[in-house]
């Protein structure tokens, strides 16, 4: 997920720098989750191998996007000074971050199921695991659509949209493999929506 990052800061360097403050802080909203997601999680995570082909769909997919967004913002984009003010902004604002603020939760109930050196699955708890079985995937959803009404670009509700997809598919997949693993599963506990879904 680096390119994600590196390229909307290498856009920003090229460009030599952004108009207004509107542009900036939704750049940094992107750039921000990115730098999380590649610098710091990463660095908490012990993955398991995973498949080049995998590793190379993402680096494109991710290259793409950051180039995609940071253009836009850049390049495409203009707000007058009232965006900072305006409701879009601050809505997509709070639900970017309050998804942020979730996903960075649920990741870290997650590193903490398992001690160094096991490998046996368990069922998480805590925070919104009591009541969704991939909350990480619900929180960064939630965070992708803040930042699209943030901007209020066609890329950045592509993107929502892309995510909520590929997201919403891996979390059905997930909570089929908690059922199917743990008779204990929670039956009250949904899929990706709270209470809904």
């Amino acid at each position: 997920e680096l390119p994600s990052f590196l390229v909307p800061v290498l856009l920003i360097y090229q460009s030599g720098s952004l108009d207004n403050l509107g542009s900036k802080l939704l750049l940094f909203l992107f750039c921000g989750h990115y730098f999380h997601r590649t610098l710091i999680y990463g660095c908490f995570t012990r993955g398991s191998a995973v498949e080049i082909s995998f590793v190379l769909k993402g680096f494109i997919f991710c290259t793409w996007n950051g180039y995609l967004q940071g253009h836009n913002l850049i390049y495409c984009t203009k707000y007058d000074k009232s965006w900072i003010t305006d409701f879009r902004f601050l809505f997509g604002l709070v639900l970017f971050c309050l998804g942020m603020t979730f996903n960075i939760h649920s990741d870290h109930l997650l590193r903490k199921l398992r001690k160094p050196g096991e490998v046996t699955y368990k069922i998480p708890t805590g925070g919104l695991f009591e009541y969704v079985s991939a909350p990480n995937y619900f929180a960064e959803i939630v965070e992708w659509f803040g930042y699209s009404i943030a901007t209020w670009t066609f890329p950045a509700f592509a993107f929502a949209i892309f995510s909520a997809v590929c997201l919403g598919t891996r979390a059905l997949h997930h909570h089929r493999f908690y059922v199917e693993k743990f008779q204990e599963y929670p039956k009250s506990r949904k899929v990706l929506i709270p209470f809904l879904f």
